[in-house]
């Protein structure tokens, strides 16, 4: 089913979002206006840019998220507190109104969105073959940038999408892949259940499953010398002055689990702005200096967190990861080893050289293996995400339970 078959509509905002009843919207919740920053506010905005927004909620519409098959089946923002609660996914106001396509990337935001790797090295599928691995060369392919995908099925609590896509990668090889991907809102009991802790009444939460395929639709092979590419989530969250990202991670003998972190991605990142407590790293997330980390596959635990005294939101993303795997390199460089990269990656936005600024905002990422599939086969790869907002004390227990950290000391510890 297309997009456009599908009417969406959110009875409490009387905003167009998914429903099968038809109803309209009333000129008294049309005319209602919401302060930058809430949900409300980005859900008005963004259905002025794409009028078939799916929206799914939770029955008591506390628990919401907006997502996008125009723009590439994005998760552009989600809130714990319905309307009027603050919105959680990064939403790049300037480059929506300026309405200009870039060659290079076009960045609307958004707080969980699909995208495929290698994005630099011998199988990049950003960079044309031979060419050199600089920014006037680098292309987002346009079927993860620019291309509407179809809604498949849409309700009130999931949707899925799809996207078939054929790419050329640095090899020569035109890859051609067909991708599904399903977003699932979570029950409070769900949440519970998929983390294992009890959510403290003082705490409201917001959570979503993303469930991402990818499938070989080549009459070949991909292998080492065809090239391949591995499912890659970016999830762009807005910083504050005081957000730190907080990772745990694997001890133990470097040559068996490699290096802890990789820090040097856009230079080494300062150390009053990475800390490493044996086990945990701590991050600066605060929009004001650039800077990129990675984590293998062996070291990370599956789980990352960024905390924000300032709203009050303790964020938690969990994804799959098979420390047995090959996972493949994103360097801009294609004299690396292409099958040796990272699972996770944490990102912090600030100003380039120039002065100029994309965000500000922070990431999460995770990647899946590398897609070493015959024809016909299939790849998944799991990434969840979860908010949860309301009392300090309330958030420290499911923070220590789930990153070991006590949120008095992330605040403190820069």
């Amino acid at each position: 089913m297309k997009l456009k078959q599908i009417n969406l509509i959110l009875l409490s905002a009387g905003l167009l979002l998914a429903s099968c009843t038809g109803n309209k919207k009333t000129s008294e919740n049309m005319e209602k206006t919401y302060e930058k920053g809430t949900f409300g506010y980005d859900l008005k905005y963004l259905t002025d840019m794409d009028s078939g927004l799916v929206v799914l909620q939770s029955d008591d519409g506390k628990a919401q998220l907006i997502a996008s098959a125009k723009y590439q089946a994005k998760v552009f923002t989600s809130t714990a507190n319905g309307e009027e609660g603050n919105s959680h996914g990064f939403i790049n106001y300037d480059f929506f109104d300026a309405g200009i396509i870039d060659e290079h990337m076009n960045g609307f935001g958004g707080e969980d969105r699909f995208w495929l790797g290698p994005e630099g090295g011998q199988y990049s599928i950003y960079f044309a073959p031979g060419t050199e691995q600089v920014f006037e060369n680098w292309h987002t392919p346009k079927a993860i940038d620019i291309e509407e995908w179809n809604v498949e099925n849409a309700s009130s609590k999931s949707a899925t999408f799809t996207k078939d896509m054929e790419l050329q990668n640095y090899q020569g090889s035109t890859l051609s892949i067909a991708v599904e991907r399903k977003v699932s809102l979570m029950s409070d009991a769900e949440i519970a259940g998929e983390l294992g802790v009890t959510l403290p009444t003082e705490v409201n939460a917001v959570a979503y499953a993303t469930d991402n395929k990818i499938t070989n639709q080549n009459d070949f092979e991909w292998t080492e010398k065809t090239g391949t590419v591995c499912i890659w989530m970016l999830d762009m969250f807005n910083p504050s002055d005081s957000a730190v990202t907080v990772i745990p991670y694997n001890t133990g003998n470097e040559k068996e689990l490699g290096r802890v972190v990789t820090s040097d991605y856009f230079g080494e990142i300062p150390s009053e702005r990475l800390i490493d407590e044996n086990g945990t790293l701590y991050f600066k997330t605060d929009g004001k200096s650039r800077g990129k980390l990675g984590m293998n596959a062996k070291r990370t635990k599956a789980i990352a967190g960024n905390y924000d005294p300032i709203s009050k939101r303790l964020t938690v993303v969990t994804f799959d990861v098979d420390p047995s795997a090959v996972y493949l390199n994103q360097e801009w460089n294609p004299d690396r080893n292409p099958l040796v990269g990272d699972a996770l990656n944490a990102y912090n936005d600030g100003p380039l050289e120039d002065g100029s600024i994309m965000g500000p905002f922070l990431e999460l990422e995770s990647c899946s293996p590398a897609a070493f599939l015959k024809p016909g086969e299939s790849l998944s790869h799991n990434h969840n995400v979860f908010h949860f907002v309301g009392d300090e004390a309330a958030l420290t227990s499911i923070a220590q339970k789930l990153l070991g950290v006590n949120l008095e000391k992330v605040k403190n510890i820069f």
